[in-house]
């Protein structure tokens, strides 16, 4: 290998955006965070939808006796290597965790607030594995599924306010959107947090346990349900207005674009969860809703971090923009 090819090996690179990093391979390693957190939630979703949540009846081990699967007359092959792949996935998110508070650590000049948001990233993935533990030695009860949802859509947050802060500086925010744009959008965050809560009462209380000897909340399916779909409806009405206060006070594009995809994430993930309803919830679709909830999460939080700009410190202040027509 000559001395330019070893200068750009892949794995050089990697080394490099870990030990010696830039705000933007900062920010790269960031949305690695995202995603890895984000696709976990999926595989988890494809554990409980396959009936997998007890492929490895154990834990840390899979079997009493084992830390890998084996033959075993109680439980399929298919449901302990589907169980015990998405054990393995959490050293993967483990390993982009500790690269992202290496990196955050050895950043220079260093920026403290990133490294204690890093920190969470490697803390938050040894927090959900004990909490998946508790999972499976509950035998998957729904008051112990329900936070280990809820865990990766925090650890998702921060993540994602990780990848939103790379790319700022530190100096004091600056508003791009009207105070009246800026509650609304903080009130739909955390309609959104209510409606991704009451969905997971409508799975432990729903027939995809993960087991067929799960215990289900004692909820009535079809008023959770309804719950559920409320808020949904909510959440579409929160993001009508937005968009229409976007355009009334001239919002920059940015922040209207983040709000034309927020409502299509919602739009979509609605579809999905009505279909899937009269269709008797057939897995696949499921799985699509399981991934719906994480986008929309991001999408939110996209439009809450598009509406401002945070410059260097010390920098001068940005230009005000145009008067525009207020309400």
């Amino acid at each position: 290998m000559t001395t330019s090819e070893n200068k750009t090996s892949p794995l050089l690179k990697a080394r490099d955006a870990v030990w010696n990093p830039t705000p933007g391979s900062l920010r790269f390693l960031a949305l690695l965070g995202v995603i890895t957190n984000a696709g976990i939630v999926v595989t988890g979703g494809a554990v409980r939808l396959t009936k997998s949540g007890l492929g490895c009846p154990t834990w840390p081990k899979c079997t009493g006796d084992s830390l890998l699967p084996h033959s075993s007359p109680e439980h399929s092959p298919v449901n302990m290597a589907i169980e015990f792949g998405n054990r393995t996935l959490t050293f993967l998110v483990l390993a982009v965790g500790i690269a992202v508070y290496v990196a955050a650590r050895r950043l220079s000049p260093n920026r403290p607030e990133l490294t204690r948001l890093a920190v969470w990233q490697p803390v938050g993935v040894i927090l959900q594995a004990g909490v998946g533990g508790l999972t499976v030695l509950t035998k998957l009860h729904p008051t112990m599924v329900s936070p280990h949802y809820l865990l990766s859509i925090a650890l998702i947050f921060v993540a994602f306010l990780l990848y939103v802060r790379a790319g700022e500086g530190d100096g004091p925010v600056e508003r791009l959107v009207e105070p009246l744009v800026h509650r609304l959008t903080l009130a739909l965050v955390w309609v959104v947090v209510a409606v991704l809560a009451a969905g997971t009462l409508v799975t432990g209380s729903g027939p995809h346990a993960g087991d067929a000897e799960s215990t289900r909340l004692p909820f009535p399916i079809v008023e959770i349900t309804r719950i559920h779909s409320l808020l949904a409806w909510a959440t579409v009405a929160l993001s009508v207005a937005l968009l229409v206060l976007h355009r009334r006070t001239g919002a920059p594009a940015k922040v209207r674009r983040a709000g034309l995809i927020l409502l299509g994430a919602i739009l979509l993930q609605g579809v999905i969860g009505y279909v899937q309803y009269f269709l008797g919830v057939p897995e696949v679709l499921v799985g699509l809703h399981v991934l719906g909830s994480t986008l929309l999460w991001i999408a939110v939080l996209n439009v809450l971090y598009a509406g401002r700009v945070r410059p260097v410190a010390g920098a001068p202040a940005a230009v005000p923009a145009p008067a525009v027509q207020k309400l």
